[in-house]
């Protein structure tokens, strides 16, 4: 039996681009991403450290980052877990300066690139760096083979990594070019001797894996999904993973980066049904079991997940019947503060596609129970616990529209969202806005649109009343008036940043110069119906309120 072997040790670059390694980029990989922006600094960096000694020998030493290698200890062959970004940017920087030097200079920088094969041995020149299997023929005619960078084509030509790999060698070739011959020499020089890069290999997969995931804690730049992908592609057999590592990279790309990271934290939601308590990384292996089986988890889960994701974030939830109505309850789910509602509405939309007047009951629930939630003033903890009781539901099979469902609402917490409604809503700072949204929305008949960058919530009644105005004789009681302002039946929206001097007009002069379509805000539902008032008294208010709330409570049936 085999032993397990993890070996760490600082190397010099010409111990590395050396006959000991062989690095291959595996295809579960992202593609390579280094933009110029980070050749730049990479190259800034190098270039001072590399000062003006005449001795390179005597130069300081400049250290580049680690590696983190898949490697027998007898064999050159070392697959790439972490560090693919700094190999090909040096096997880019190396093939720049080749190209740029005198015959015998590129004859010596082309063994860093290429192994020079041995005819008694019987073995051919190699490539010391081999990118993922798509990018290897396009890395070798451009960057790798003698003469490759000398003439370039147009990055524009290309995507992705392919532009990145071509944009890079431009770049470098057009900063280097005008340096000296002597320079040149001496900066090769310095790369080979003076550069050092940590080289971790460990022998067996499991183990570089978990180094990776250590680095990823310690801050590189490298998000979650990024080590899981290693971990699940990885674990594939080799004909497998380069399909599956396509099929995970068109869901990255499609989401994007950041999103993309933030479905796998949803997905453990979906199986742990807990607040997260370690890392998402620890919880994830921990917690879902299928990535053990990783082609069914990428088209059974992570595929449908990402779909039904990007249409809940992007409000385009597509179908034969009810999509717009779908994307507007996820336009009113979207403007809660939170996303601990995204995962149910994940598992229903991947679960039920079939069935879009499901869905569509489903989120009008879901929007009630979520809304009333942030009224009833439910804690973090309560609004995660209350989910993960409805996922088992969903996942169970239970009848969501039962009157014992976790999605719907008791009869006393009905009745809590119906206080909550009749309270001081202004206060409640973080629902005041959509809830005011959703309001505005029903009274216009569904056919509002809010597309201003700017929106916010004013008072009628205002806080602070000047002395001696209107709003006194109308509101003689220091009572009454803080019984009114802050009550749903008093607040407005507003296109407009608010104006604490105009909060204070008098009511027929607020109306013309802070709340009328004159002054340039949008014609609200909720505004426009203050506009029909010649005045405004608790009489009118007691009307109002009595109106919205009435209109609440019917569509979330909370009577």
């Amino acid at each position: 039996m085999s032993r397990h072997t993890i070996e760490a040790s600082e190397k010099p670059i010409l111990d590395i681009f050396c006959d000991k390694y062989l690095f291959r980029i595996p295809s579960y990989q992202r593609p390579y991403a280094w933009t110029t922006d980070q050749a730049s600094e990479l190259l800034d960096d190098i270039m001072t450290a590399c000062g003006d000694t005449a001795n390179v020998g005597d130069a300081s030493p400049y250290f580049l980052g680690s590696v983190v290698l898949i490697k027998d200890p007898q064999k050159p062959d070392a697959d790439v877990v972490d560090g693919q970004q700094r190999l090909t940017t040096l096997t880019i920087l190396l093939s720049v300066l080749r190209d740029l030097s005198d015959q015998k200079i590129a004859t010596a920088i082309h063994n860093y690139v290429c192994q020079t094969g041995d005819p008694i041995k019987g073995t051919s020149d190699v490539f010391r760096l081999t990118p993922r299997e798509r990018d290897v023929d396009f890395f070798r005619e451009i960057i790798q083979n003698e003469g490759g960078t000398s003439s370039l084509p147009d990055a524009r030509q290309f995507k992705d990594a392919r532009s990145r790999m071509v944009e890079n060698a431009t770049f470098l070739r057009d900063r280097l070019k005008d340096l000296s011959d002597d320079q040149r020499r001496r900066l090769t020089m310095y790369i080979a001797q003076r550069c050092y890069l940590v080289i971790v290999a460990a022998s067996d997969q499991d183990s570089a894996f978990r180094i990776f995931s250590v680095l990823n804690s310690r801050g590189l730049d490298l998000s979650p999904a990024d080590v899981l992908k290693a971990e699940i592609i990885g674990a594939l057999p080799v004909d497998k993973q380069e399909p599956y590592t396509q099929k995970w990279e068109d869901l990255e790309d499609e989401l994007g980066r950041a999103r993309f990271a933030e479905l796998f934290g949803h997905i453990r939601t979906i199986h742990r049904k807990q607040k997260m308590q370690g890392t998402l990384i620890a919880e994830f292996r921990e917690f879902v079991p299928t990535r053990k089986e990783p082609a069914k988890f990428i088209d059974a889960e992570l595929t449908p997940y990402a779909d039904a994701y990007e249409e809940i974030t992007d409000r385009a939830f597509s179908s034969f019947k009810n999509a717009d109505e779908v994307n507007r309850q996820l336009t009113h789910l979207s403007r809660l503060d939170n996303f601990d509602w995204q995962p149910p509405a994940m598992e229903v939309i991947a679960r039920r596609r079939e069935d879009p007047d499901f869905i569509l009951r489903f989120l009008s629930d879901l929007e009630r129970l979520a809304y009333g939630l942030f009224l009833m003033r439910s804690d973090p903890s309560e609004r995660i616990r209350r989910y993960a009781r409805l996922l088992s539901s969903i996942q169970s099979s239970d009848d969501l529209f039962a009157d014992k469902s976790p999605l719907q609402l008791s009869d006393d917490e009905k009745k809590e969202v119906r206080k909550a409604l009749g309270g001081d809503i202004y206060t409640v700072t973080r629902i005041r806005l959509p809830l005011l949204l959703r309001l505005d929305e029903l009274l216009s008949g569904g056919s509002a649109v809010y597309n201003s960058p700017i929106i916010s919530v004013e008072h009628v009644l205002p806080q602070n009343p000047a002395v001696g105005g209107q709003w006194l004789v109308d509101f003689p009681s220091e009572d009454d008036r803080q019984k009114w302002v802050h009550k749903l039946a008093n607040l407005v929206l507003l296109t407009r940043r608010k104006n604490s001097q105009a909060s204070n007009y008098e009511f027929v002069d607020k109306k013309e110069r802070y709340f009328s379509t004159k002054a340039g805000v949008s014609n609200f539902a909720l505004t426009s119906k203050v506009l029909t008032e010649s005045v405004w008294t608790p009489e009118i208010l007691r009307k109002r309120q009595s109106e919205l709330i009435g209109a609440i409570e019917k569509l979330w049936r909370l009577v």
